[in-house]
Parts: C-alpha cells; structure tokens; sequence
C-alpha cells in the first residue's frame, strides 16, 4: 500500500507525548522554590509561550536572570524529574506509527531531549523503537533547528526530501524543516495558545489539532 510519506520525522516533547505539564514544567517550578523563594513562578501556558519565543534558555538568562550556576541547578532538577517520571503518549499516537512502519514506511524522532529517556518512553509504552533517533546528546552544532538530521535520515534511509514530513509542535522543527527542504506539519493536540498556533499553520502544511486529524492526513482516510 502506497504511503504519502515514506518516512515521518517526529519530535517527542508535546508531539509524541505529554511531557512538559508532566515534566518540564514542574521541573521549573520546583526549580523556583529552591532557587527563587517568593519570586512569582509563571503558568503553565506562559512556560510554553517562553519555550517558544524567546526560548526557554533565553528566558532564564534575560528575563528571569539566572547565572550559569543557577541555570546548572535547574538543568540537574529537570534531569532528576526526567529519570523518576515517565511521559504518556498521546491516545493513538503509537498506533499511527505502528500502521505507518507495518505499510513499509520509516519512522526518525529527532528531539531536544535525551536519546535514552526517549528509547525508554517508548519501550516502556510497548515494543515498537523507532527507526533512528537524534536527541539532545548528539553534536550541539548538529542538533534541530540544524538540517544536519534531516540529511542524515535521507541519506542512511535513500530518501529524497519529497519523502519526508516532520512533525512538530515548536519553531526549531519548522526552521530545520525549512532548511533541508522537507515538508513539515504542525502538531496542535497538546495545548492551544494562539500565537503558537498562528506561527504553526502559516509555516506548515497543515496544522493538527488531533492525533486522528495526522492519521487522516498522512494515510488519506
């Protein structure tokens, strides 16, 4: 059966499962607690608002005004959080992958997280891997919003960029797209903030609101 897409580029936090509000984000605020005693913690939604723009890192150091000391502290208690909790995956996101490989088709994850905290979350949701992974412990210089995974991906598959969509719910995913000339798809089912949303569905081909919106799109049904 024929595939639209022969290999699907996904990201993990907020796209493959549901990390940040489960995460990242208490991370930050016992982060907070610890560092900043009284200082006002921002929402949920402000944290991904910050994620997206100007950057999380870049909010910490500018806004925020956290020396590399404190950054360090709060870098350890995130990767404290990360090893205790494991993310779920989105209802039926699995499935779509496991139909897109089950008809012949490659399935990459290229993530700002860890390659075996993403290994881990997807083996201890069941037995599908996917096909390769290029997470944060990869060279900083090739990491997303780099096209350099891309490349690799159609390079080590024999892909050409047609073949490829990634699928992504923040800006460095567009801009790596975009950069090694690959289509890329906005994954909307985790949270709606509408300036996130407005970037999303003017620099994609299409914006999902739902896990079965992607699957409609990506197997025409």
């Amino acid at each position: 059966m024929s595939l639209r897409y022969r290999c699907l580029v996904i990201d993990h936090d907020d796209t493959a499962v549901d990390s940040t509000a489960t995460i990242h984000y208490p991370a930050h605020v016992e982060a907070m607690r610890i560092m900043r005693p009284g200082h006002p913690v921002i929402s949920l939604e402000e944290f991904l608002r910050k994620s997206f723009d100007p950057g999380i890192l870049a909010y910490y150091k500018c806004e925020l005004g956290m020396s590399d000391d404190e950054i360090e502290i709060e870098f350890k208690i995130w990767e404290e959080f990360a090893a205790q909790r494991i993310p779920r995956f989105y209802d039926g996101f699995l499935e779509v992958l496991k139909e897109h490989r089950g008809r012949g088709g490659v399935v990459a994850v290229v993530s700002h997280s860890y390659k075996e905290l993403i290994e881990r979350d997807y083996l201890s949701a069941g037995e599908f891997v996917p096909d390769v992974i290029f997470g944060w412990d990869f060279d900083e210089n090739k990491r997303k919003p780099s096209p350099f995974p891309i490349y690799e991906i159609l390079k080590t598959f024999r892909l050409k960029p047609e073949d490829v969509l990634v699928v992504d719910d923040m800006k460095p995913g567009i801009l790596m797209a975009r950069s090694a000339g690959v289509e890329v798809a906005a994954a909307g089912w985790a949270y709606r903030i509408p300036e996130i949303e407005e970037y999303m569905r003017s620099n994609c081909v299409e914006y999902f609101s739902t896990v079965k919106s992607f699957r409609s799109f990506i197997f025409g049904s």
